[in-house]
């Protein structure tokens, strides 16, 4: 079986959901700038959780992209060794783009996602009903803290990663009017505001 690597990009993205890699045969490293002195409790525990299949790399020296020569170099000397591995960058710098673009060129398997819910092998393909599909979404809200999206084709797009198959336009509309119904959310032109206050 591949071995499946997260690389966190803890200068751009503090995880609050790393539980949801407890049930998968995931290898996490986080990368942890020279300026960071403080992981939070729960990031802490979640990896410990983990055991020896977490760990945290702190990189030495500071500069601009610093911290992503790391990650890229990382990737790179993994690679070497584990051709059939999956790699997986949770970053919300679009600097890596260009490198995973090569990358996929040359046959290996590596994707960038802002959040770890976005990983493929994580989305719920399994969940059937309307019900299921919603707290699904919800939860997946709450997992995001600050970075929810705030327009509705966003979440819209959001919404659809988070299945393997897309969903058509006449469910896409049913789960809207559902979130906003069930008072999760608050559509005003094209913005979103949340309430999320009850799903926690």
């Amino acid at each position: 079986m591949e071995t499946n690597y997260v690389l966190i990009d803890f200068e751009n993205v503090q995880p609050r959901n790393l539980e949801l890699l407890s049930k998968h045969p995931f290898r996490i490293l986080v990368f942890v700038g020279a300026n960071q002195s403080k992981v939070s409790f729960d990031l802490a525990s979640a990896m410990q959780t983990l055991g020896s299949n977490a760990k945290y790399i702190k990189i030495a020296g500071n500069g601009p992209n610093a911290l992503d020569f790391h990650i890229a170099f990382y990737v790179g000397e993994l690679a070497s060794k584990e051709k059939d591995a999956y790699f997986h960058i949770i970053s919300r710098d679009k600097g890596f783009d260009p490198l995973i673009a090569h990358l996929k060129s040359r046959g290996f398997k590596v994707q960038r996602s802002s959040d770890l819910a976005e990983i493929p092998v994580l989305r719920v393909s399994g969940t059937t009903s309307t019900d299921e599909k919603i707290a699904t979404i919800v939860a997946n809200l709450v997992s995001r803290g600050q970075s929810r999206p705030r327009k509705v084709k966003t979440l819209q797009n959001t919404i659809n990663t988070l299945f393997t198959k897309k969903l058509d336009n006449e469910e896409m509309q049913k789960i809207m009017a559902l979130l906003s119904q069930q008072k999760y959310i608050e559509i005003n032109g094209g913005n979103i505001s949340y309430n999320l206050k009850k799903a926690r």
